[in-house]
């Protein structure tokens, strides 16, 4: 009965200091806490009822009533600032979320311009407030 004893102590020892790093690391106080991620902004392209271009690689769309969407182009996107119609192509799917979802139409004197878009980002109503009134759509 002893010789069990003996042997039972080390064994149950040994197993307790191999679980012991696991539940350190599970509970330890000093790992920083996971960060949320933002969530996606996404609107359907067909939701989309005005824009504005103040220059030739930005695009600020009104989705909405509240909200203003900025398009950053690839490269320019020449007599985008002076056209009076656009069209949004979704690629992909239906919504738009991300520049590579979008692709901006727009008439030009040689015809229609395909222009990609680089990234797509919801303002905030402070930037809204803040737009010039030609970059307001």
């Amino acid at each position: 009965m002893l010789k069990k004893l003996i042997w039972a102590a080390p064994v149950a020892a040994v197993l307790a200091l191999a679980a012991a790093p696991q539940f350190a690391g599970a509970t330890s106080p000093v790992e920083p806490p996971a960060k949320a991620k933002p969530a996606k902004q996404c609107f359907w392209a067909r939701n989309a009822n005005g824009f504005a271009a103040p220059d030739d690689r930005t695009l600020n769309v009104r989705v909405g009533v509240r909200e203003v969407f900025q398009f950053e182009m690839f490269g320019p996107c020449h007599e985008i600032d002076w056209a009076h119609q656009i069209a949004l192509r979704s690629r992909g799917g239906s919504t738009i979320c991300t520049g590579m979802d979008a692709e901006v139409i727009s008439p030009s004197v040689l015809g229609p311009q395909r222009c990609m878009v680089r990234s797509v980002r919801k303002l905030t109503p402070a930037e809204i407030a803040a737009l010039p009134k030609g970059a307001r759509p």
